[in-house]
């Protein structure tokens, strides 16, 4: 089984995201401004994938947590990216709760996932998943899957990371991201088949009627 591999650009920014939290311990608001830029996009997107069009307002709860407990937190950048995404998650399951809704699941056409096809790497298959439009697709899979995708693909997240997030073995969150993004290839690469052929047939007819 191929392992899924955290984005590049994420584990780049790691060593500064550290900095800069270690730096809004003391006080820092600009370093506190700086973190919150490392980390809102990709919180946001796992949020996404959960409530909805739910997740700005999760998220504000959610920092809002993390201001007021950033003192307790001792780790480096990767394990503040671990400790924001539980919070999320935990503010996120509360959220859900108080509505009683299940997550959302399902898009609409222009909110399809923009993967790449079949013959495609690995690597670029998860730079995909990152963008904004592959989360309503995302949001159809399995909970377990959806779940594991996002934390590993969007927030950026090693296994063990991602399995203490989620209260799994690591094995176990490795397994469900990598069943998720297999499904998630398979439903992209028979909707581009789809698309194919309806281009297709509409190139014959416009051939006809000239």
């Amino acid at each position: 089984m191929s392992q899924v591999r955290q984005p590049r650009r994420v584990q780049a920014r790691d060593g500064e995201l550290g900095a800069a939290v270690a730096r809004a311990q003391d006080g820092d608001e600009a370093a506190f401004a700086i973190a919150y830029r490392i980390v809102q996009p990709a919180l946001l997107g796992y949020l996404r994938g959960i409530v909805g069009d739910d997740a700005e307002d999760v998220a504000s709860d959610t920092w809002l947590e993390i201001a007021r407990d950033l003192g307790r937190f001792r780790g480096d950048g990767a394990g503040f990216r671990g400790w924001t995404a539980t919070i999320a998650r935990h503010r996120a399951l509360d959220h859900l709760r108080r509505r009683r809704v299940r997550p959302r699941t399902g898009g609409t056409e222009q909110d399809v996932l923009d993967l790449p096809g079949p013959h495609s790497t690995h690597d670029q298959a998860l730079e995909s998943l990152s963008t904004e439009r592959a989360l309503e697709l995302v949001r159809g899979l399995p909970r377990d899957q959806a779940e594991a995708v996002l934390l590993r693909v969007v927030v950026g997240l090693d296994g063990p990371a991602a399995a203490r997030v989620l209260g799994k073995r690591p094995g176990a969150v490795r397994t469900a991201a990598h069943r998720g993004l297999k499904r998630l290839a398979r439903q992209w690469g028979a909707r581009a088949e789809a698309e194919e052929g309806v281009t297709d047939g509409a190139h014959r007819t416009l051939g006809k009627s000239t």
